[in-house]
């Protein structure tokens, strides 16, 4: 046992030490992380320096008992490493230099936490500040330490290459800069090696080459950023190569991959925003080159680290909407990852409408009226809809219809569409009799509902005297409210919904979609989602099946343990549900310790995000359960949208990689249908299969099979075909 937990803290140590390499350009991938390291090795002292801080750096933080998956996300250690690399070039190594180094190390991450704190409070990342600041300290205090000797360590290149790696590498370095570059492609290379102070040709092609394999859109932008300061300064008549001997152009790579796609979704509006900012980073870089002269300290990236911060600052104030500009809320540390996930997100949530609402009754409705009404819901009033029950033939009541008994809805549940806080209620008012209207009491008996800041819901027309809750009283999602009637402006019995930015009983309405619902074709249910239902369509909300409810109810601590067998897999598996402090679930492989997001609530399961290897059980089991409506409705397809990245390999699609902030012609989608149930009413036995289909332009394949068979409260057994194998999972218990 202790054996094993060394070896998971010296994997956790050494994935620390890569991702402080990667985050320099705010990654998490182990070839960038080795190109960098190759790069920086490439004068070996600097390298080397650059290594310990990463070093001294996590020991230190593990001193403190910093938190540990921040420390190894390297957001740390990256400041320490270009400290280091930094410093190892300016000095000669002695004991003194070693102890110059440590603390220098200390210092910086000291500088990081603290900006964490200060900074981090408003959102906004401490970058490469804690660096700048690090080694400036430094370079200013090293001018009285007489026993530090300077280096002129990059004057004699050759003999250090020679030095590593021998005759070869010298020939091999000589014959790549006897290539015939461009000139600006030249010093783009330049500029990309100069981020970790190897202002040459041979790291900035490495660094390009790892950047590459790492992420299409960072690659692309690092040119974009980098060729439209050249283009800036070509028109003003400087020449780029000449502002600095460091090769000051890495400021603009590093601006246009940060803004470009990381800090903001990948977008032909985050490449616009590169072309109007980078010649503000170039004013910047041109004036602070000015002052800091005066005081003999390199600029280093304080202009990037500037107009960053600046940049993001401001959208902190942005108000409404902006899908043009959106920020990356849950980091997935690659490009083209933040992008599909985010697409797919609004595809299937919508992220303009965070609060997720059903339908305010139970049953299959009708709606009389929708927005933009024939006879009301006009102009501000506009986004309402009317629910009405009727029959076969389309009518609302039976017999003669001059009673209010005679309509269908009248009397019947009506439910809050989700959870909140009762604001108002009005249950006074009588019910009109049929056709007549009350235009003194226009809403009539009304519910108010607030499930949020400047969101509430409205239920208005209800019956006198059937409100069950009260002001103040906090209720849940399906709760009944109330039962419809025909007060207020009504001349038939109908029930009024809208969704309102203010508590107010006569208040504007506001556009809002429902979060799942059926909607009928010739009895026929098709699902679903973040939708609008539309005037004389027949909908419902899900009707749960008791089978299909317990078997989907993963409660935090709930483990799910199956056999695995197929043509390669012989093996016993758990999954674990679990919950973080953020009350996100989860479902882990206790072995791998691959996981899964998802949500569980009356209605429906579903899966938002899989961490882990697409080799492992866990993989198969997200894809297979991607979402499933807790209810049976033969004939029902279920169809949804998946990540692109979740299901296709990078090889897959580099091009559509290269295209995806302007356009995506690669699609996944996942297909659920209902196969059998032996018995709708006492059900012991529902087969589902589901399979993930694959859309290139036009053509369609299919990448998934699966068969999934629901038995005694559980998941019985889920079949996977792929066009490999062939894997079964039978529950165990």
């Amino acid at each position: 046992m202790q054996n094993r937990l060394t070896r998971i803290h010296f994997r956790e140590f050494t994935e620390g030490i890569l991702n402080s390499y990667a985050q320099i350009f705010f990654a998490k991938n182990p070839v960038l992380a080795l190109a960098l390291i190759a790069v920086s090795f490439l004068t070996l002292f600097s390298g080397l320096s650059g290594f310990l801080a990463v070093v001294f750096t996590l020991g230190t933080g593990l001193l403190f008992r910093l938190d540990r998956k921040t420390l190894y996300s390297g957001v740390y250690g990256f400041n320490s490493l270009l400290v280091g690399l930094g410093l190892g070039l300016y000095f000669t190594p002695t004991p003194g230099y070693f102890l110059i180094l440590f603390l220098a190390s200390v210092l910086t991450l000291f500088i990081a936490v603290s900006l964490q704190g200060v900074i981090g409070k408003y959102g906004l990342p401490f970058l490469s500040i804690p660096f700048i600041l690090g080694v400036w300290i430094i370079l200013l205090a090293t001018r009285q330490f007489e026993n530090l000797g300077i280096s002129e360590r990059g004057i004699f290149r050759l003999n250090e290459l020679y030095n590593i790696g021998g005759s070869w590498l010298v020939n091999f370095y000589e014959s790549i800069h006897k290539w015939v570059f461009p000139s600006t492609m030249k010093l783009y290379f330049m500029s990309l090696g100069a981020i970790v102070f190897q202002p040459n040709v041979l790291a900035g092609i490495l660094i390009a080459t790892g950047l590459l394999c790492y992420s299409r859109i960072a690659f692309t932008l690092s040119l974009l950023g980098f060729y439209t300061a050249y283009l800036f300064y070509l028109l003003l008549g400087i020449n780029l190569a000449e502002t600095s001997y460091s090769y000051i152009g890495f400021n603009y790579i590093l601006t246009a991959i940060a803004l470009g796609g990381y800090f903001l979704v990948p977008s032909g509006w985050t490449y616009l925003w590169i072309l109007l900012l980078t010649p503000l980073v170039a004013i910047l870089t041109i004036s602070a080159d000015s002052v800091f002269n005066v005081f003999r300290l390199p600029v280093y990236a304080l202009p990037f680290n500037l107009i960053v911060l600046l940049f993001l600052y401001v959208l902190k104030f942005r108000t409404g909407e902006n899908l043009r500009l959106r920020e990356v809320f849950i980091q997935q540390f690659i490009p083209e990852q933040n992008l599909y996930a985010y697409q797919n997100n609004l595809l299937r949530f919508d992220y303009r409408f965070a609060f997720s609402f059903r339908l305010p009754f139970w049953g299959k409705w009708k709606v009389s009226q929708g927005h933009n009404g024939v006879h009301t819901h006009k102009d501000e009033w506009k986004h309402a809809w009317d629910f009405e029950i009727s029959d076969e033939e389309g009518k609302t009541f039976k017999g003669s219809g001059n009673q209010l008994a005679d309509y269908y809805c009248y009397g019947k549940d009506v439910i809050a569409p989700a959870g909140g806080i009762v604001e108002e209620v009005v249950d006074d008012i009588d019910d009109n009799q049929v056709g007549d209207v009350n235009l003194i009491h226009n809403w009539g008996n009304t519910v108010v509902i607030r499930h949020a800041d400047t969101l509430y819901s409205k239920l208005s027309h209800l019956r006198k005297d059937s409100v069950t809750v009260t002001r103040g009283q906090h209720i849940m999602a399906g709760e009944v409210v109330g039962k419809t009637g025909n007060s207020g402006r009504s001349p038939f019995p109908h029930l009024h919904f809208q969704f309102q930015a203010t508590p107010y009983i006569g208040s504007k309405t506001i556009y809002y979609p429902f979060a799942q619902y059926l909607r009928y074709d010739k009895n026929i249910p098709d699902f679903k989602t973040y939708a609008i239902p539309v005037e004389d369509e027949l909908v419902s909300n899900i009707d749960p099946n008791p089978l299909l409810k317990k078997a989907l109810h993963l409660i935090p601590g709930q483990k799910l343990r199956f056999s695995v067998s197929g043509t390669v897999l012989h093996e016993e598996i758990i999954l674990q549900a679990e919950a973080d402090a953020y009350n996100q679930t989860w479902l882990v492989n206790q072995t791998t310790g691959s996981r899964a997001a998802f949500v569980s609530d009356d209605l429906q399961f579903y899966f938002t995000y899989y961490e882990g290897k697409r080799t492992d059980i866990l993989y198969y089991f997200f894809l297979g359960l991607y979402r499933v409506p807790k209810g049976y409705y033969q004939d029902m397809e279920v169809r949804d949208t998946i990540p692109l990245h979740q299901v296709q390999k990078p090889r897959q699609r580099i091009l559509q990689d290269f295209l995806a902030p302007f356009l995506l012609y690669h699609k996944a989608e996942f297909v659920l249908s209902y196969v059998d149930i032996d018995n709708p009413v006492l059900t012991q036995r529902i087969i589902l299969s589901s399979r993930i289909n694959l859309k290139r332009m036009h053509r369609e394949s299919e990448g998934f099979a699966f068969s999934i068979v629901f038995e005694s409260g559980t998941i019985q057994q889920i079949k996977v075909n792929t066009r490999h194998n062939n894997i079964i999972l039978s529950c165990i218990g």
